[in-house]
This record gives C-alpha cells, structure tokens and sequence, in this order.
C-alpha cells in the first residue's frame, strides 16, 4: 500500500474529531446509555497516559485499568454538570499509514457555557489490524489566559 498522508489525515480527523469525540462526549454527559466499557472501542491496552494534574505516569496494562481512569474523568466532570466540549485549537500529525498523533485542547464544559476543566493532550495513535487506537496519551493541565487557545503556548 503506497502512502498518501492526505487521507490518512481525512481519515484520522473523521474517527477522532467525528467519531471518537462525540462518542466519548455522549456517554460522559449521559445522552448515550452505555457504559464506560465504550473507550476500549478507541484506547488500546497497553495505554501510556502521563497527566501533570492529578500527578499521573503509568502504563495502564489491563482493560479495567483503561475503563477505571475513564471512570474517573467522566465522575468528575458529571458531578460539575458537564455537557460538551469544545475544541479551541487542534492538530494532526500522520507518520506514515498506521501511525500519527493529534493534539488537542480539551474545553469541557458545562451547558451554560462555565469551562469546567481545561486540558492540552497529544493522543499518540496506531492503526493495529485496520482499527485507530489511542496508544499513549500525554495531558497538561491549562487555562485560557495560559495558553490564549493556542497549543504552542499551552505546551510552553
């Protein structure tokens, strides 16, 4: 298979931005009854996640674990009355036919519009038997007057 980065870009925005997105906003807001067992669909086990709030650094090596740290986002962002998330500012990075990475930031929100928390995130991702998982995330905490929706300045 030759490579083309274009659609290997379309393609990654679609799951990610599409797919991915407005599946994990729907079940962390509770518009769509299903369990947190979803994220399995788009997190791949092994999961490195890195975190600087709450202090976070592991290998997530197991389903539960996965499930338990999504568990944990999605309890705490209901019990502040989360309803969306926007996204200020984003990129995407193809390397090759199975592999890129994209980087976000993450306004959750509640549905008056309240920032409820703020997070810059690179999702490393893989395409493991024609399926796009998330293999490794890295987060850090933010504020809007930090990083002025821009990536450069939330990862400064």
């Amino acid at each position: 298979m030759s490579f083309d980065s274009k659609h290997v870009e379309a393609e990654l925005n679609q799951w990610f931005f599409e797919t991915y997105l407005n599946h994990w906003v729907e079940v962390g807001n509770g518009t769509r009854n299903e369990g947190p067992e979803f994220v399995l669909q788009y997190w791949g086990t092994p999961l490195s996640v890195t975190v600087d709030d709450p202090d976070i650094a592991t290998w997530m090596m197991t389903d539960q674990e996965i499930v338990d740290f999504l568990v944990m986002q999605h309890t705490l962002l209901k019990e502040a009355g989360y309803s969306h998330t926007e996204v200020p500012d984003q990129r995407v990075f193809v390397y090759n036919n199975n592999g890129g990475a994209i980087e976000v930031i993450w306004s959750r929100r509640a549905a008056d519009e309240t920032e409820i928390q703020r997070y810059a995130v690179r999702f490393t991702v893989a395409k493991i038997n024609g399926v796009w998982k998330v293999v490794a995330q890295q987060a850090r905490k933010t504020t809007l007057e930090r990083d002025e929706n821009s990536l450069e300045k939330a990862w400064q």
